[in-house]
Order: structure tokens, then sequence, then C-alpha cells
């Protein structure tokens, strides 16, 4: 997607999310810049979100994820992620809420 990815892993329970995060952004931002593949320098932003899953729902995830691009033509990845935390209970505030990019679609 333009305005996100998806990463599906398994971890080691023991393992910190921030870390892995911190790891995968650094190793993704030095590959993409020493690459070119940006006509600008290339550089994630702070925020993130993760979500867990149960092992019995390994396949249902990967169908969500394959199906992006037809998702997002529909719904706007913003007002799915606000909605994610929502129905879930999990407090949060706007103001450190990851930037959206809204005008990837055309979406205001």
């Amino acid at each position: 997607m333009p305005d996100h990815i998806h990463i599906f892993i398994g971890y080691h329970v023991n393992d910190r999310i921030p870390d892995l995060v911190k790891e995968i952004k650094t190793s993704s931002n030095k590959w993409v810049n020493d690459n070119h593949l940006s006509k600008f320098r290339f550089e994630w932003q702070k925020g993130y979100g993760t979500f867990t899953h149960s092992r019995s729902n390994i396949d249902q995830v990967v169908r969500y994820i394959l199906g992006q691009e037809k998702h997002h033509a529909k719904r706007s990845f913003r007002d799915e992620y606000l909605d994610i935390l929502r129905r879930n209970e999990i407090d949060f505030q706007e103001m450190y809420v990851f930037e959206f990019f809204t005008d990837v679609y055309g979406w205001e």
C-alpha cells in the first residue's frame, strides 16, 4: 500500500516489540536509501501499530493482508485503524496516533 505496510511475523514472546520495530525500520531505511528506491530521502514515521493474533487465525490474517488494495479502495486506512482501536477499547489520544496520508487516494 502507498500509505502503510503490513508485516506478518512470528516472534518469541520474550522479544520486545519496540526493539523489533526499531530494527525493521532502521534496516529498511538503510536498504531503501542505499538502493536509491526513492527520489527523496526515505524515512519511516515515528509511530506504528502492532496487533496480535492466535495461531488459529493465521489464514484469516493472511487473507486480510493480501486483500489490502481492494479493501482500502473502499475504506481509508485511517478510518479502519481508528475503528480497530475503538472496537478493541484501546485508549489512545489523537495527538499520539501517527500521521495518516489520506490524500494518497483522494480521501479527506
